[in-house]
């Protein structure tokens, strides 16, 4: 019976307001308008009259299905979906023979597969021929970034489209649309009403679910109060952040804690910071890439910097949630605060790229050990000077292998603490050519 009320397009009134505010057309649809607006790359292919295989990749609740059933609807196509959490093998089958007697009756098949990622790639691979036939125009939806979870083939015979999050305006524009269904305002204040659209997080499905619980609520035209934040948030369940640690979104805020550090922006670093801990992100690997931060962005700018990171995750190891999580932070608004520079960073690629090109070159004789007198008498360690004794403390010897040009890897900036190195080591340059040309 559902499925004769959702051909019609008539939700049937028990249906979940989510459904029965569902856009009737693709100017309805919210929040996308890079893709469906003037211009648009989808609005364009509706409007030449010939659909192509696309994947459609976004958060959840930004319209994925929805757009892939008024695509099929726009273009007269015939719609067929399938999920890939409940469907196999014998179930594509009959989808891509469905499809083909449609064709053969002069009849196009959009086929909607939701969740596409959670095909495995021989999976993936049996859409191939069908796609490359014609049999099917293929609309896949998935949650996760398609470069890691989609076979290279099938990404190259198809379009892919990035669906954002929705904003506060679409969210807005919902909400207005869920009132004019209901007959009734929301029984919020304008500060509650803005609670609510930050905890949908850009989910226009969870914020109508939201609603259908507060549309219950006795509003002020039925003898109620309007509901503050507070109140709100006793009626509702505050929902957890999207945050998978094993996908994208992982790496995508590790990336903005770490650039957020290293741009010297401590607000910026707390608040990445707390999303992860907040998405329940292991504190461990925080404090590890903590270190690497230390070692890699600010180095010998601020030699401290490397003893608070291990300090960090010593006392996080030793004092454990949530205390402990206060260290990490304050390592982070150090590192953060602190002078940067990629010096020693940069230095050591540099040197590690000029030990590979030259290969098993000896050291110079005279920093070579002599424990036998048959080394000695091949010249090891003759004219070695002790570096201390000289009146210096500095004896400008060479110390790169002889038939190795001299190089200069390490090269700070003068920020920080490297403002005394980089004077010491411009001296010591100066004194090394003097002894260089003396010798």
């Amino acid at each position: 019976m559902s499925d004769l009320f959702e051909a019609s397009g008539i939700h049937p009134p028990d249906a979940p307001l989510a459904d029965r505010l569902r856009p009737q057309t693709l100017e309805q649809v919210v929040g996308q308008d890079h893709l469906l607006g003037e211009g648009g790359p989808i609005r364009r292919m509706i409007e030449a009259g010939r659909l192509g295989s696309m994947i459609l990749w976004g958060p959840p609740g930004t319209g994925k299905t929805t757009i892939a059933r008024l695509l099929a609807k726009a273009a007269g196509y015939e719609y067929q979906s399938i999920s890939a959490v409940f469907s196999g093998v014998a179930d594509l089958k009959k989808a891509f023979e469905a499809a083909r007697m449609r064709r053969a009756a002069g009849q196009q098949t959009l086929l909607f597969v939701d969740e596409i990622h959670r095909f495995n790639r021989a999976q993936q691979d049996g859409f191939l021929p069908f796609v490359e036939e014609g049999v099917v125009t293929l609309v896949g939806a998935t949650t996760e970034n398609p470069s890691f979870e989609l076979n290279g083939a099938l990404l190259s015979r198809s379009q892919v489209y990035v669906l954002k999050r929705l904003d506060d305006a679409a969210l807005d524009q919902l909400l207005d649309r869920a009132a004019a269904l209901m007959d009734r305002p929301l029984p919020l204040t304008p500060e509650a009403r803005h609670a609510m659209l930050a905890l949908a997080d850009g989910d226009g499905r969870y914020l109508l679910t939201m609603s259908e619980v507060l549309f219950d609520l006795p509003g002020p035209d039925r003898g109620g109060d309007l509901l503050d934040v507070q109140a709100l948030a006793g009626v509702l369940q505050k929902r957890a952040p999207a945050y998978d640690k094993s996908r994208e979104e992982h790496y995508n805020l590790i990336s903005a804690l770490h650039k957020s550090v290293r741009g010297s922006d401590p607000d910026a670093a707390l608040y990445w910071l707390a999303r992860m801990l907040n998405g329940g992100e292991d504190p461990l690997y925080l404090a590890r890439r903590i270190v690497r931060m230390a070692v890699e962005d600010i180095g010998q700018a601020d030699p401290l910097s490397i003893m608070v990171a291990n300090a960090a995750k010593d006392t996080y190891d030793f004092l454990g949630s949530p205390e402990g999580e206060l260290a990490l932070a304050q390592a982070v608004v150090h590192l953060a605060t602190a002078p940067k520079s990629v010096g020693v960073y940069e230095a050591f690629k540099a040197a590690k790229k000029a030990a590979h090109e030259t290969g098993s070159l000896m050291p110079p004789a005279h920093i070579r050990n002599a424990p036998t007198k048959l080394m000695k008498s091949l010249g090891y360690g003759k004219g070695y000077q002790y570096d201390p004794d000289t009146p210096e403390g500095f004896s400008g010897a060479n110390f790169f292998p002889d038939d190795m040009e001299r190089r200069t890897f390490y090269k700070p900036k003068g920020e920080g603490h490297e403002e005394k190195v980089k004077a010491r080591l411009e001296r010591w340059a100066a004194m090394r050519a003097r002894a260089q040309k003396d010798g």
